[in-house]
């Protein structure tokens, strides 16, 4: 099916023939030193890897299988390793062109084991409560023979007596003593109690941080947005934005918007091996619960990715079910006093109304939707385009139901 002109020229509010603008900035950069990189980068020869720390392509090809390999062990310093050496080679300017970069995603395996931090982090947050306890093992606690390792010793001399009795009952008493986790102090291992829970949560941050700058980059796109376990773990972090880490949550969000374009919700039925079984359904459902967060970065977030989904028309079996709520979801946006809650809303709501008809007789048929629209209108928006899509949105449900909508306004009910 083809797509339509509107996902070809970004997705954006009003059509414009740019490109659908990342969601923010890798983390470091600022606009005031764009300037001085930008005349550094002409004094420089186009050699030099640069403060971004690019590794050329001949040493690049000796360590990523080493870095694969060590997000793979589970060893807290190999980890740390892998990870702060990822954060910096994932992390480029906006406008840095780099000719002998290697894409990180397409690194055999890399993509695959930056989830699986993420997924080992997501094991372990059940709640303390429905963890299992250590089970005591009281079974034949004052017998020679007791099943348990101290039968050996009690039986390998040809004299049983009461001495040989106590002295395996002492030795009983001593490993009783030791911590049962005793094996895992090492320091590379991660243990099992809180401070292990907080290294790990640690490090599945920086791996969605990781994720997050891969998403900047046109290169990476493509197989990111095809990459069926990168999308369910995204998702599922989505889904529990409740219960799960603000910022884990936030850089998810973050990914998910920029590879929303591409993204096509029949993934989750494919025949693409999955690993935590998400569905269409599920993955909507999660988009419409942080919709109603009343985190201003999060539902803004949401706003911006449903206009941008709703762009395949793949995606519009699933998601026009849930449309009612997005639509009064997004106007009740519109009331905020926060610009960018407005932008996000107006761009949403453009899109949404192309493609549902019924979304454009809701707007042109109550009352307190055509209002907030048009103190839109009434308060310019400090981007023009947003003022532009409000119109485009006014008018487009003024054409679809006119007579309604002029009965009201001779009414005096607009």
């Amino acid at each position: 099916m083809q797509k339509r002109e509107l996902g070809k020229q970004g997705g954006g509010p009003g059509g414009s023939g740019t490109p659908a603008a990342k969601r923010g900035r890798p983390f470091g950069s600022t606009n005031s030193n764009l300037a001085a990189a930008a005349a550094a980068d002409a004094a420089a020869p186009s050699t030099l890897l640069g403060p971004s720390l690019q590794v050329h392509s001949s040493f690049a090809d000796q360590n990523n299988k080493r870095i694969v390999l060590a997000l793979q062990s589970g060893l807290k310093s190999e980890l740390t390793w892998a990870l702060n050496t990822l954060t910096l080679l994932s992390f480029k300017e906006k406008d840095e062109v780099r000719k002998d970069a290697t894409p990180l995603a397409k690194i055999p395996g890399l993509l695959d084991a930056l989830l699986q931090v993420i997924d080992d982090w997501r094991d372990i947050t059940l709640p303390k409560e429905f963890i299992k306890t250590p089970r005591t093992r009281s079974l034949g606690v004052n017998s020679i023979v007791t099943g348990f390792g101290n039968e050996f010793k009690a039986l390998g001399s040809n004299d049983v007596n009461i001495g040989n009795v106590s002295e395996a009952s002492m030795q009983k008493k001593s490993t009783k003593s030791q911590p049962v986790e005793w094996w895992l102090s090492e320091d590379g291992l991660f243990n099992l109690d809180d401070e292990g829970r907080a290294e790990k949560q640690q490090c599945a941050v920086a791996a969605s941080n990781i994720l997050r700058n891969f998403s900047f980059m046109p290169e990476n796109e493509v197989i990111m947005g095809q990459h069926r376990h990168c999308l369910e773990t995204i998702f599922q972090c989505i889904e529990d934005h409740v219960t799960e880490d603000e910022e884990l949550v936030t850089n998810c969000l973050e990914t998910i918007v920029n590879l929303a374009p591409l993204i096509d919700l029949r993934i989750f039925s494919s025949s693409k091996p999955s690993y935590i079984k998400m569905t269409e359904k599920r993955a909507v459902q999660a988009i419409m619960g942080i919709l109603g967060s009343s985190v201003k970065a999060w539902h803004c977030a949401a706003a911006e990715l449903l206009g941008r989904v709703i762009i395949n028309p793949d995606n519009e079996p699933f998601l026009l079910p849930s449309a009612p709520q997005i639509y009064k979801r997004l106007v009740d946006l519109l009331s905020l006093p926060a610009v960018d809650a407005q932008a996000a809303a107006v761009g949403a709501l453009y899109n949404l109304a192309e493609v549902n008809m019924d979304c454009r007789l809701k707007l042109a048929s109550e009352r307190w939707a055509v209002d907030r629209l048009l103190k839109v209108i009434r308060a310019p928006h400090p981007v023009p385009e947003v003022s532009k899509s409000q119109l485009l949105v006014v008018y487009g449900a003024c054409s679809s139901c006119q007579p309604l909508f002029l009965r009201k306004l001779r009414c005096g009910k607009l």
